[in-house]
């Protein structure tokens, strides 16, 4: 499908989607098979890549089987199986349009494994790549800023070391360890450095690390806020697997997680200007272990998981009040996705429903503000071929008769951009990332976005290369320019 037919099927989607109440959950399509801890992947070309988990219905089996949803049908087909059956992994779109599925347990109470694989989805296909250096499972993954991967924690008992996986190399190599054993979560932060949670246990100090891709190391930074010394009971402080979710504002909200039997209600705000975590509202209803969330462009949190009654339960947060909604119901409790699509709408994907059932049925949340992906302007108007994108230097139309070069600085032109958001964009050219140097309105523009970028080093010449934009997670339509 070319890119105009592409936007053309997204408006449809949208105003379909319009026609559906704001803040409900709707069926789509079912899963090919049942499904808890798998992926949920949007690749480039609008498809989601769901791939992996388990079926704990009678017989536990852990899946090497994928599948593709196609958001304008609802369906999903079956692509090609992976190398190996995995469940707790993770799943990483690279900058070259191909997804890093590393380690992830083999069995009901197994340990990880060190296995890595990428699919390509220009083939359908799942071939591998280098080993981690150690096995792992429930692992973070973080796409870096430079088009690496950090893989951190994981396994039984919990490491304190982390990697970099190089897409140049297909190689995995040790960086820095952590100052202590366990990654919960990993945030990316607006400068580029990773913040990474722990395990919360109850009336003991709980550290959070910043990882710095400049220097390979974790540094602590502040902690995250003991609830149990305002007397409160049960304190509202969040527990284990808690959701954290990098907010338009630049700071990272921490909410929900577990203790044992005590699902968590409680939720903080990480502020990388201060290094110091601070309270914010909390949940109307607690959500428990294993939950899964999506940033809205419309910039509300929708979190989904299972609260104490055993229901499965959704709430929004809204950075601008600082408070949740109140509590509304979704199908799944927990091990499911959410993946927010190229419409604006929320997959979710899979799970578990007390008691002891994995579901293989998905469903469509509908929020307020329906807001496409980013696009990118072309000379011809329909969003194919060259790009509008200039040099910055002459303000000349970048071609194939006055090409780019290697490192050298573009003016990229389009729109999508969330305004006064601090989450930049990332910039993908020849399948490599670019370094943003400035994003946001374009001066005397209304409703034009502009990026800014540094070319990357090591670009193929040629006339026709590939650039895309990526924000929130979601691809922008192709355009080309001429490198030289």
């Amino acid at each position: 499908m070319d890119s105009f037919t592409a936007c053309g099927v997204l408006a449809l989607h949208a105003t379909l989607a319009l026609a559906q109440s704001a803040g409900t959950f709707t069926a789509t399509g079912s899963l090919t098979r049942p499904r808890e801890f798998h992926t949920a992947t949007l690749l480039t070309n609008g498809k989601v890549l769901i791939a992996g988990g388990f079926s704990g219905n009678g017989t536990f089996i852990t899946w090497a089987s994928a599948e593709l949803y196609d958001p304008p049908t609802g369906t999903f087909t079956a692509t090609g199986n992976m190398t190996t059956p995995r469940y707790q992994h993770t799943a990483t779109l690279l900058p070259n349009g191909k997804v890093l599925i590393a380690g992830g347990r083999f069995q009901n109470g197994g340990t990880g494994q060190a296995s890595a694989e990428l699919y390509d989805p220009a083939t359908g296909t799942f071939n591998a790549t280098g080993s981690m250096t150690i096995p792992r499972g429930i692992q973070t993954a973080t796409l870096l800023n430079n088009g690496k991967v950090l893989i951190a924690g994981g396994t039984y008992p919990y490491s304190q070391t982390a990697e970099i996986y190089d897409p140049s190399t297909g190689t995995f190599a040790a960086t820095g360890d952590m100052t202590e054993a366990g990654a919960d979560t990993a945030t990316l932060l607006p400068d580029g450095k990773v913040l990474v949670t722990r395990s919360v246990q109850l009336y003991e100090e709980n550290h959070a690390d910043l990882y710095d891709p400049a220097t390979g190391t974790f540094t602590r930074t502040g902690d995250i806020i003991d609830f149990s010394t305002t007397g409160e009971y049960p304190p509202a402080i969040p527990g284990q697997d808690p959701t954290t979710m990098l907010l338009t504002n630049g700071t990272v909200l921490i909410a929900g997680g577990a203790q044992g039997d005590f699902y968590s209600s409680g939720a903080e705000i990480y502020d990388p200007a201060t290094g110091a975590f601070s309270v914010t509202g909390k949940m109307t209803a607690a959500i428990g272990y294993w939950q899964a969330a999506a940033l809205l462009p419309e910039g509300k949190v929708l979190i989904t998981g299972e609260s104490p009654s055993r229901d499965g339960n959704a709430e929004l947060y809204d950075p601008v009040t600082g408070t949740f909604s109140a509590p509304f119901y979704a199908q799944s409790q927990e091990g499911h996705t959410a993946t927010l699509l190229p419409d604006g709408t929320v997959l979710l994907s899979g799970g578990f429903v007390c008691c002891g059932y994995t579901i293989a049925t998905t469903q469509i949340y509908y929020p307020a503000v329906l807001v496409p992906s980013p696009v990118l302007f072309s000379l011809s108007g329909d969003g194919r071929g060259p790009g509008a994108i200039l040099h910055a230097l002459t303000q000349q139309v970048v071609s194939t008769s006055n090409p780019a070069v290697a490192g050298e600085a573009l003016e990229i032109y389009g729109s999508g951009l969330i305004d006064g958001s601090a989450i930049p964009p990332r910039v993908v050219i020849g399948g490599l990332m670019a370094e943003v140097l400035f994003f946001g309105k374009a001066p005397g523009f209304t409703g034009l976005n502009q990026v800014n970028v540094q070319m990357p080093g090591a670009i193929a010449p040629g006339p026709s290369v590939p650039v895309r934009m990526d924000y929130l997670g979601r691809p922008s339509n192709e355009v080309t320019i001429g490198v030289q």
